[in-house]
C-alpha cells in the first residue's frame, strides 16, 4: 500500500472556490482502480507547540494500492481536467509518497 499526503498552498481569495473544484472530482478518483482513500483535509488548531498552522494549505490524504495505481491517478482524464481547472488558484504542491517501514 502506498501513502500520499499532498499540500496544496491556494490563493487565499480562491480557498473556497479550489475546495468546492476539487470535492466535485473526489467521487471520479475514489472510483478509479486501486484508490483506497482520497480526501481533503484544511488545517485545525489543536494547540499544540510543534503545529504550524496554515489556512492557505489544503492537504490530501491518500492511499493507493501500488505506485502504478497512483500514476495511473495522475493521468487520469478526470484529474487532467481538473489541474486545468485549479492551475491558476495554486501557488505551490509539495508531495510525499510513503510505504510503511
Amino acid at each position: 500500500m502506498i501513502h500520499v499526503i499532498a499540500s496544496i498552498k491556494v490563493k487565499s481569495e480562491s480557498l473556497y472556490d479550489f475546495l468546492e473544484i476539487f470535492k466535485a472530482n473526489v467521487p471520479a478518483v475514489k472510483a478509479e482502480e486501486g484508490c483506497i482513500e482520497y480526501a481533503p483535509t484544511v488545517d485545525v488548531d489543536a494547540g499544540l507547540k510543534p503545529q504550524v498552522l496554515d489556512p492557505t494549505v489544503v492537504t490530501i490524504i491518500e492511499k493507493w494500492r501500488s505506485l502504478q495505481a497512483l500514476h495511473a491517478h495522475l493521468s487520469a482524464p478526470h484529474m487532467l481536467a481538473y489541474k486545468e481547472k485549479i492551475k491558476d488558484m495554486v501557488v505551490g504542491v509539495s508531495l510525499k509518497v510513503l510505504k510503511k517501514g
